[in-house]
């Protein structure tokens, strides 16, 4: 896996910013015949707007996906048939999202990236990324280690508990701190994988995703955000497939 392409300034040349695409899941949710990943929105496949999103960026350098084995022949052929430049591999995925993390670094472990590459992890199923998103996201890792795309939440959240077959409130946190996660999260590589090796023995080790590996385990290391968009949206149902339409359409439009 040949890593560090040219890029745009001296920072990028030295170290790789390399964009690791999940798309590993199968979403059952959504149709258990028709993997996501590769359904059709807007006249292309929900994970070739996500791959065209990170290929566009000059920032990226390399890019990685992976997929679940029952799609790879597929989005192989998807990317050969597009003729991606960036991509450098398409590999296999694990069971649950951050067996997928663990393979893509082992891999990018095995190609020789250094400490100090930058990574930005990406949710395939969020297709409408922008570009300034992905470009705040490597500008972040100049300042810190790990920091993850998140909009502020307009709705009060409730934590709660299960008491005798009911959901009880036990607080209201204040909704100016809360935010909800997007992707990508960014990590510089040796941050992340140092995470993931001092995950990997807790027995109860069961995140999410990526940037909660981070905070619980290496719990002084500053996590920055980095402001997100409402059209960065997750396909996780069919229900989701009219917006993500209306979204497409207008990017095309504006596009012309």
């Amino acid at each position: 896996m040949a890593m560090g392409a040219p890029s745009v300034d001296a920072d990028a040349r030295r170290a790789p910013v390399v964009a690791v695409i999940l798309a590993a899941g199968f979403g059952t949710r959504f149709d258990p015949m028709r993997p996501k990943q590769l359904v059709s929105v807007g006249g292309r496949p929900v994970i070739a707007w996500s791959i065209d999103a990170f290929e566009a960026n000059p920032r990226i350098t390399d890019i990685l996906v992976v997929v679940n084995p029952q799609v790879r022949h597929a989005v192989e052929r998807l990317v050969d048939e597009r003729g991606y430049p960036k991509v450098r591999a398409v590999i296999d995925g694990g069971e649950q999202r951050f067996d997928s993390t663990v393979n893509a670094l082992r891999m990018l472990d095995s190609a020789g990236i250094p400490d100090d590459a930058r990574l930005l992890i990406h949710d395939a199923v969020r297709p409408f990324v922008g570009q300034s998103v992905i470009t705040a996201c490597v500008a972040s890792l100049d300042g810190y280690a790990a920091s993850t795309v998140a909009v502020a939440s307009t709705d009060t959240v409730l934590v709660t508990e299960e008491s005798e077959g009911s959901r009880l409130i036990t607080s209201v946190p204040d909704r100016s701190l809360m935010y909800r996660a997007q992707t990508p999260q960014a990590f510089r590589f040796a941050t992340l994988r140092k995470a993931y090796e001092l995950a990997s023995r807790d027995p109860g080790f069961t995140p999410t995703d990526d940037t909660r590996v981070v905070v619980d385990y290496l719990p002084h290391t500053d996590v920055a955000i980095v402001p997100g968009d409402d059209t960065n949206i997750k396909i996780t149902t069919r229900e989701d497939m009219p917006v993500a339409e209306r979204i497409a359409a207008r990017i095309l439009v504006g596009s012309r």
